[in-house]
């Protein structure tokens, strides 16, 4: 079998995918079940919590490319970074499902700066609030947020991706 079957019962190709198979009720619900870090933060915190907060940090004409960066997540899931930068197939992956989730979305490629940097912002406060101390410094040289994290449940960050989807999708 060369597809998987999504939350809405769509079959979608991960290795050769179609707009049309693209769902963002399959992204959302994806997304808010999986947990960031690989499972390794102090509480769950899901990668759509993540990409709500990083479409509020961008400037407004990046808002909807900040929400969907993770989308591929939602088809191939995730891998921690030292394992993804040994794995080029799976990032060449990653990048086709992503460009047709933005082509989908009418969004332009590649990833905006803005975005890569508010990734990053949103990493060192995750760092800070949902991750126990370390002895060995992570290498991110942004500024934390001043909001403290507080995670929401896996259903209430679904439907809070839902709900900023429809915010920037009806502007």
């Amino acid at each position: 079998m060369e597809w998987i079957q999504t939350y809405t019962g769509v079959p979608f190709w991960p290795l050769a995918p179609k707009m049309e198979d693209i769902r963002i009720e399959d992204i959302a619900h994806s997304l808010s079940m999986q947990c960031r870090f690989n499972g390794h933060c102090t509480t769950f915190y899901s990668v759509a919590e993540h990409s709500v907060r990083v479409s509020k940090i961008v400037p407004p004409e990046h808002a909807l490319w900040g929400l969907l960066h993770d989308a591929g997540e939602a088809y191939l899931t995730d891998l921690p970074r030292p394992v993804k930068s040994q794995m080029e197939r799976f990032r060449d992956l990653e990048d086709i499902v992503l460009q047709k989730v933005m082509e989908k979305y009418g969004l332009s490629w590649p990833m905006p700066e803005p975005v890569h940097h508010a990734d990053m912002v949103m990493l060192e406060t995750e760092r800070r609030d949902l991750m126990r101390p370390c002895t060995t410094p992570w290498s991110i040289d942004v500024e934390p947020l001043k909001d403290i994290i507080a995670p929401l449940s896996q259903q209430e960050a679904k439907e809070l991706f839902l709900k900023r989807f429809q915010e920037l999708c009806t502007k």
